[in-house]
This record gives structure tokens, C-alpha cells and sequence, in this order.
């Protein structure tokens, strides 16, 4: 079995590619965590410290908040500070291409052949795609990719692979709370897998102490087990839910874990016992919330590639040893889908898409030209982290940080946004004279308002509401 990287390969990697990053470039930005984390990024630089109170809204200012991800916030606002969103959109899909490259080489590591582990890296890509939102855990995939490859050299005897786990947690930790990836990949790897245990336990070991390489210190596990124990998180955050066979992505999702089992069972490659194992921990937790999806898809691509390649194999189709030729079509595939960034595309397509969705743009700077409106203000959680970006002067009352604030204030912000029968006492209690209302996320709210004679609109778009306390002169 050749496993083997030749430069034929670089034909399949390179189609596939082609099409990740014109999608990666293509998606719009989507204002849940990115700006606050912007926020988060440039006011850690500028005080050479994390905030340790919040001082971004209005109902929990002064109250202790704990940022773990500390490093992607710096990293997003970096980036921002230097290209905007152009260069922002450009290295999440380099990021991207990275991450599914490294799937498609552990793919070929497993024994997977260059057609089949091309296709299914595809497969991976389109199932898992909309978990691609720019917030710290996109930085987390290639490190993901890059650990589960290394393993994967480990248990096929190569002993020093697995000296790269280390630095991996290093970044990691400093990054998103998912670092414990790393230890599920490689404590599963100890226990079932026939590498060196020895050393591998070592390299675990080192990597636990490179966790403590963080503001928090011993702090950023207790932060994991906060964010996985949360009641907000669990109660009001969707990615927390388990995922339903609603969409496309996850029609083919779901599929793919249907089809698994009997390719596995018919397959002439036999999953080991670490694979399964990493399939049925991974697996479970794909099947508990959204959010782990993305980690058990990058995993499956791998296995599903490796037990097609004895059957592409027997096909013996030609293979392209063109290096010339291949090296030119890959740079060709990673070239073209450059004039889909935001700020290119505008100059040759009429129509393009814009680089931002669901984001108050105009109505914050008509906010801005309107200082002497009365506050505080009470806006949809989205548009919350734009304010917080772009226009903080204007405090919040509630965002996307979900374990920032108690049960009952979420309970009141979803009894609000779906216009509750009680949605009025509930914004009377709260306090707010000026409503930032999103004509996506909030019809129900949008129509009461409207019959309402307590609230008068000042500003209309398409995205986004604004209303006053009181009546309309």
C-alpha cells in the first residue's frame, strides 16, 4: 500500500482546494463574536493586560468577566488593523486550506488514495462549512488537523511525530478553550494505540504543562469546564443543542454517519481500535452539539478516504506524473479564487455579494450622527458585538458572551425577541429608551413594535430597526 505523497496528488488537492477557498471567500462575515473579540483584541494591546470587568454594557457593568481567548482576539484585531476584512476573509481561507489540506494528507498517511481522499476531503469541506465563522475556534481546526496527522505518524512508528503535540497546545491554549481536543486525540492514542506509549505519554505530560503558559495559568481548565457547565451556554446558545436533520449540510451529514458503518464492514482496510474509538468518542460528541461537528467531520473524512483506497487502488487508473504540470495547476487553483475576496470582487462582478451579513452598518452610523438620542440602548445580541466594535460609546444590554450573563436576563431577551405576551413589562423593567431591532432575527418583535404607540421608529433598512421610547410626534 502506497501512502505516499506524489505529485499527482497535488491535481486533487489542488480541485479541491479551489473550491474551499472560493467558498471561504465568498462567506459573508456574520457579526456574532467576531467584533467583540476585535474589541477584545485592540483594548488588551493598547492596556497590556486582559479586562478583567466588563465595561461594555450597560446591565453588567463593572461585573468580573474572564477572557480565555486572549490570543485569537489580538490575532483578529492585528490582521483587521492591517488589511480590514479583505485580509481577514484571505487567512481564514488560508486557514482553512491548511486544515483540509493536512485531512487530505492524513487521509493518504491512512492508506487513502489521491482520487477518493480528494473527494471525500471535498465531502468534508461542504458538510462542515458552516461552522467557518471568523471567531477563535476557526484558528483551532488546522491545530486539530495537525495534531490528529501527527498521531497518526506516531502509530505507524514514527516516534518522534509526536514531539510537534507540545507546541500545538502552546498556541492552542492561548487561542480557544477546544485545546482539550488535543488531550481526547491523544489520551484515546495512549490507551488504544500501538506506538510508542512510552513516549507519547511524555509528550502528553509536556503538553499539559505547556497549558499553564497562559494569563489564567491553571485557571484556563477551570474556563473550560465553566464554558462546558454553563446554563446560559446550554440553554440559549443553538451550537450547544444537538444537531437535527434540517439543510443540506446536515442531510449529507447525517448520511455520511449512516454509510460509515457499512463502508467500514465492506471495506478490505479494517478500522483499527484507536480509529474506532476516536470515532465513537468524536462521534458522540458530534451528536450532543453543533459545535463539535466540524472536529468528528475532519476525523471521518480521514477514516472514510482510507477504507475507499483499496478499492480505487484495484480501479488502476492513470496517474498524472506531471510534477511541472501539476505544480502549475495547483497554483493556478490557489490563485483563482483571490478575485472572490471582499473589496476584489466588487470591481469585475456587478452584483457581488456583500462582505458582511446581518451587520447594522448604517444604522450604527446613523446612531453615531445622532448623539444627543437618549440611551441606554437595547439591541438584537448580533448587533450587539458590532456596537461594541463600532461604536462604543453606546453601551449594550446584552451580547454574545452567553456565560457573562444570568439565566433570567436571557430568558428576558428571548421573551422580548419573540414578543412575548409580556414583552413590554419586560423592556419597561430592563430600562432601555432606544431599541436597535434586526429585521432577520426579530419579526415577531418588529410587528409588535409597530402596533405598538410606546415606540416610535426613527430609522429603517433592510437590516436593521431603530426605535424610540415614546410616541411618534
Amino acid at each position: 500500500m502506497d501512502a505516499r505523497l506524489h505529485s499527482a496528488d497535488l491535481v486533487w488537492l489542488g480541485l479541491t482546494l479551489l473550491i474551499a477557498l472560493s467558498i471561504a471567500f465568498l462567506l459573508p462575515v456574520t457579526p456574532q463574536d467576531y467584533w467583540w473579540y476585535l474589541r477584545l483584541g485592540q483594548e488588551t494591546l493598547s492596556a497590556g493586560a486582559l479586562p478583567t470587568a466588563d465595561a461594555w454594557t450597560w446591565s453588567r457593568a463593572g461585573a468580573p468577566v474572564v477572557y480565555h481567548s486572549w490570543g485569537a482576539a489580538v490575532f483578529f484585531w492585528l490582521v483587521y488593523r492591517a488589511g480590514g476584512l479583505t485580509l481577514t476573509v484571505f487567512l481564514r481561507g488560508l486557514w482553512l486550506a491548511f486544515t483540509y489540506g493536512l485531512v487530505f494528507a492524513a487521509a493518504r498517511r491512512l492508506g487513502g488514495a489521491p482520487r477518493s481522499a480528494a473527494l471525500v476531503t471535498l465531502l468534508a469541506v461542504l458538510t462542515s462549512s458552516n461552522n467557518w465563522s471568523l471567531r477563535p475556534q476557526l484558528l483551532a481546526y488546522p491545530l486539530f488537523a495537525l495534531g490528529l496527522y501527527l498521531l497518526l505518524r506516531w502509530q505507524a512508528g514514527d516516534r518522534n511525530a509526536i514531539w510537534g503535540l507540545p507546541p500545538i497546545a502552546l498556541v492552542w491554549v492561548n487561542l480557544h478553550g477546544s485545546f482539550v481536543m488535543l488531550f481526547l486525540l491523544g489520551g484515546a492514542a495512549l490507551v488504544f494505540g500501538r506506538g510508542d506509549r512510552r513516549r507519547l505519554a511524555a509528550a502528553l505530560i509536556v503538553s499539559l504543562l505547556a497549558t499553564l503558559a497562559h494569563p489564567h495559568g491553571p485557571g484556563v481548565w477551570a474556563y473550560v469546564y465553566d464554558s462546558l457547565t454553563s446554563p446560559s451556554s446550554q440553554q440559549f446558545s443553538a451550537e450547544w443543542h444537538p444537531p437535527v436533520n434540517q439543510g443540506w449540510q446536515m442531510n449529507l451529514f447525517f448520511a455520511w454517519l449512516l454509510f460509515f458503518p457499512l463502508l467500514a464492514a465492506l471495506s478490505p482496510r479494517k478500522v483499527e481500535r484507536l480509529e474506532w474509538i476516536w470515532l465513537l468518542g468524536f462521534g458522540w460528541l458530534a451528536l450532543s452539539g453543533l459545535r463539535y461537528i466540524l472536529w468528528f467531520v475532519l476525523l471521518l473524512a480521514a477514516l472514510t478516504a482510507a477504507a475507499l483506497g483499496d478499492w480505487e487502488r484495484r480501479l488502476r487508473l492513470p496517474r498524472l506524473d506531471r510534477p511541472a504540470f501539476n505544480w502549475t495547476l495547483l497554483a493556478l487553483c490557489l490563485l483563482l479564487p483571490l478575485a472572490l475576496l471582499p473589496g476584489l470582487r466588487q470591481t469585475w462582478w456587478e452584483e457581488a455579494p456583500p462582505a458582511v451579513e446581518n451587520t447594522p452598518v448604517e444604522a450604527v452610523e446613523w446612531l453615531r450622527a445622532h448623539p444627543d438620542l437618549p440611551g441606554p440602548l437595547w439591541s438584537e445580541i448580533g448587533f450587539s458585538s458590532y456596537l461594541e466594535f463600532a461604536l462604543p460609546e453606546r453601551p449594550v444590554w446584552i451580547d454574545t458572551r452567553f456565560e457573562v450573563f444570568p439565566l433570567e436576563q436571557w430568558d428576558d431577551y428571548r421573551a422580548i425577541s419573540l414578543a412575548a405576551w409580556d414583552w413590554q413589562a419586560r423592556l419597561d423593567a430592563a430600562g432601555p429608551n432606544l431599541l436597535l431591532v434586526s429585521t432577520a432575527a426579530q419579526p415577531d418583535l418588529l410587528a409588535a413594535l409597530e402596533a405598538s404607540s410606546a415606540w416610535c421608529a426613527r430609522y429603517r433598512d433592510s437590516t436593521a430597526v431603530i426605535y424610540q421610547r415614546g410616541a411618534c410626534p
